[in-house]
């Protein structure tokens, strides 16, 4: 009985021994893959969350010179975001804030540059939009309509609709085409939630172009009114 159960160990050690000569190569290979893509996925996360870590560092210091005005110190952080740190979400808010602090200081050439850093580079979806609106509004400030229009985005997202819209009536009315202002301000106002507080300064813009959106309360009171009148 002993013999037997040798010779069927033998056997199964045999049919190991033949399987692993044949296909034990392949599999160590698929365990290194495997292994090796695990620690290597388990390396970029920890990469990834190390340089995040290290740009919020920098643009704490941006931040903190930008507030103060110092507007070279917070250019040279940028310039650091940018070659170091391009790919974080940091850089694409690094480049609006730098580009805020230099248009506060008359820097318009290098507010432009910042802006078109971000149109081109930020990681973010909202980020190009908002240096596309911000650059807009530089080029309507230095009274260059046409360039402010193209400026302005065309697929941006729907919460960026009424926004657009409203850049795009202060730029026609800039240059003197009221009506087509209008019609801007119109879809500007009808984008936004009543709750926005910016949708008051849009309704200001239409009042005094004599286009006064009906508010909801006067449109409910109309009809009292007609009643009271016969």
């Amino acid at each position: 009985m002993a013999t037997h159960l040798d010779l069927e160990e033998q056997e199964q050690l045999d049919s190991i021994k033949h399987f692993w000569k044949q296909y034990g190569n392949l599999i160590t290979w698929v365990l290194i893959i495997a292994l090796g893509g695990f620690a290597a996925f388990n390396g970029w996360q920890w990469m990834q969350r190390d340089r995040a870590a290290k740009a919020s560092v920098l643009f704490d210091e941006l931040e903190k010179a930008a507030q103060a005005g110092d507007v070279d110190k917070a250019a040279r952080a940028f310039s650091d975001m940018k070659e170091r740190y391009a790919s974080t979400a940091f850089a694409g808010q690094a480049g609006l804030l730098a580009a805020r602090a230099q248009f506060e200081k008359g820097q318009n050439d290098a507010a432009r540059a910042s802006l078109e850093w971000v149109i081109g580079n930020a990681s973010e979806q909202e980020y190009p939009v908002i240096a596309k609106l911000r650059l807009a509004g530089i080029l309507l400030d230095e009274k260059k309509y046409d360039e402010a229009l193209k400026a302005l985005p065309v697929d941006s997202p729907p919460s960026f609709a009424g926004l657009v819209a409203d850049r795009r009536g202060d730029i026609l009315l800039a240059q003197g085409k009221a009506d087509e202002a209008r019609v801007a301000y119109r879809a500007a106002f009808d984008a936004m939630a009543p709750t926005l507080d910016y949708r008051r300064l849009v309704d200001a813009k239409l009042t005094a172009l004599g286009a006064a959106p009906e508010t909801p309360a006067a449109v409910g009171t109309a009809p009292a009114a007609v009643g009271a009148s016969k």
